[in-house]
């Protein structure tokens, strides 16, 4: 997740850089041409490349404020799975009385550990046990060969042993309820950020919108036939980035799950959790919180 610092220069140019080539080559060659045949051209007047404009920020408008959403809703969802993450463990805690449960109350929270880091790998389409080296046993990790869904199998396993201290007698039916509600609440944010990653941004806005800008780059260089092309072009450049940096950014933003610094920071969150959890379990050696790069967070 990018954070408040000012992302270099090379990173910024490097995300557009093609497209400024295009239109440096596309400037160059509509001033040659209209040189060429511009007895045959009607005036083109300023006003018909300002009218387009304003028509591609709106259109630029609309698509940030989209892909904002869908990059804040990620958030939020990644905010009640810090929440009920840490409530989990206090319930356990709360309801879990008898001393010889400690083992399996650290088992279990060991388990959403790892469940968060899993999900925000599957998340972004990496091995999603990479991280769970000592959260998880053996046994849990052979169990889960058979899910497709390794976050989900994870879920399970705590479900089963909970439901299995329900029928041993060690929380009454009341704190069964409490603790399916919360393993409830995983279930739907796990869902609903499984729907933002698998919910695919109408790519056929961001091709209507570069060929918008494009076609704003070809009426605003006929329109500045009589200017120089040493003024024009720079010109050409400067409008046209401001309208792609925009539109690289909302392209960024909407999908929060790639892998990208404009990403959810889920490596982050889930080194949080890790961390309160640990500490919850009156843990010593804690891991330290994720250091930020030079301008995003993972």
């Amino acid at each position: 997740m990018l954070v408040d610092k000012i992302p270099p220069f090379g990173y910024v140019f490097g995300k557009i850089k093609y497209e400024m080539l295009f239109v440096l080559i596309l400037g160059v060659f509509i001033h040659f041409i209209t040189e060429w045949i511009d007895p045959y051209l009607p005036e083109m007047p300023l006003t018909i490349a300002t009218f387009l404009g304003t028509g591609i920020s709106v259109l630029l408008s609309f698509k940030m404020s989209q892909s904002y959403d869908r990059w804040w809703e990620a958030r939020k969802i990644w905010g009640a799975i810090v929440n009920d993450s840490r409530s989990y463990v206090l319930q356990m805690q709360a309801f879990l009385h008898n001393p010889d449960l400690k083992p399996q109350i650290k088992t279990m929270a060991y388990r959403q550990i790892a469940w968060n880091y899993v999900l925000g790998r599957s998340l972004r389409g990496l091995p999603p046990l990479e991280d769970c080296k000592g959260l998880l046993s053996d046994e849990d990790i052979k169990a889960l060969d058979s899910h497709t869904n390794k976050a989900l199998g994870i879920l399970q396993q705590n479900v089963q042993q909970i439901s299995e201290l329900h029928k041993q007698g060690e929380i009454s039916d009341y704190t069964h309820v409490q603790f399916n509600n919360i393993f409830m609440r995983f279930s739907d944010n796990m869902g609903m950020a499984e729907r933002i990653k698998n919910t695919v941004f109408p790519v056929t806005y961001r091709l209507y919108l570069h060929f918008t800008i494009y076609l704003f780059v070809i009426i605003l260089s006929i329109g500045l036939n009589n200017v120089k092309l040493f003024y024009e072009i720079p010109l050409l450049l400067l409008t046209s980035m401001v309208f792609f940096l925009l539109e690289k950014t909302a392209y960024h933003m909407q999908d929060p799950f790639e892998n990208r610094p404009s990403d959810t920071n889920v490596t982050t969150i889930a080194r949080t959790i890790e961390i309160n959890i640990r500490q919850l379990l009156g843990e010593n050696k804690v891991p330290k919180p994720m250091e930020r790069d030079s301008f995003y967070s993972m």
